[in-house]
């Protein structure tokens, strides 16, 4: 098991990083940002579709945009334009919405990823209910509605080790996670709503990171920034925001999801 720090879970983010955009690690440290080609990359984390149209990433240095070379110029243009951090908001991000929308294509999922601080990573107690380390061979009647967050039916062979909050025989609160890459392993977390506000998520989060990080992976959670419940999970449970990622995808793509099919 490697011997954890901070900065060697940084290390290990900035290398997945690198390897799903198409660059090196080291351009999300430089000063200026940079435009890369994106292409297909069976060690990326397994629920992105590559390549990319337009993927922009900033870990708070730059922003390293990977994309199509039809969008190149366009991003190029609009990364360059603005501060890092102006450029994953309103109403810059109009710019660069109108701009991909004359191709086709609209920005579609933004989000912010988080990794455990080890100075405020801990096991958090959950006075109330017990809580149990569950594996795959538990999971097989778990991929309902309420346990979402925690489990995917579409990628049910990445869902790899998990912790149930229990009262009694029931199963209140359900945290898993993902094997999306080889180094890296995505936590979600679900409580049935008459259970929520008494900290199992935050004690489910936690515990599982730990379990997650004994076995040599890097745990990682992903919340909308607008989503303000999960990210104070996130910070209970010891977590810190490491960098923030934005994703232009088809036109009938979001079209789609904003219709409620699924795609």
């Amino acid at each position: 098991m490697p011997a954890w720090t901070n900065q060697k879970i940084l290390n290990t983010a900035l290398k997945q990083s690198a390897t799903d955009l198409g660059c090196k690690p080291e351009d999300f440290l430089r000063p200026d940002s940079i435009v890369v080609a994106s292409q297909a990359e069976p060690r990326a984390r397994k629920y992105l579709e590559l390549p990319f149209s337009c993927n922009l990433v900033s870990y708070g240095n730059n922003v390293v945009a990977s994309t199509d070379e039809a969008y190149r110029d366009l991003v190029s243009a609009y990364i360059h334009r603005f501060p890092p951090e102006h450029c994953f908001e309103t109403p810059n991000l109009h710019i660069l919405n109108d701009a991909l929308q004359k191709k086709g294509h609209r920005v579609c999922f933004m989000a912010e990823y988080f990794l455990p601080d080890l100075s405020a990573l801990k096991p958090i107690r959950c006075w109330e209910y017990e809580l149990r380390l569950l594996g795959p061979a538990d999971f097989c009647s778990l991929y309902i509605d309420q346990w979402s967050n925690a489990l995917c039916e579409k990628r049910k062979e990445l869902d790899v080790l998990g912790i149930g909050a229990y009262d009694g025989e029931t199963l209140v609160g359900f945290a898993a996670c993902s094997a999306d890459c080889e180094d890296m392993w995505q936590i979600g977390v679900d409580v049935l709503p008459e259970y929520r506000r008494e900290g199992i998520a935050s004690a489910l989060t936690s515990r599982l990171a730990l379990e997650i990080l004994e076995r040599g992976k890097v745990p990682f959670y992903c919340a909308a920034w607008c989503n303000v419940k999960s990210v104070r999970n996130a910070i209970k449970s010891g977590f810190r925001p490491a960098w923030v990622e934005m994703t232009a995808k088809p036109a009938a793509y979001v079209e789609n999801m904003n219709a409620g099919e699924k795609v």
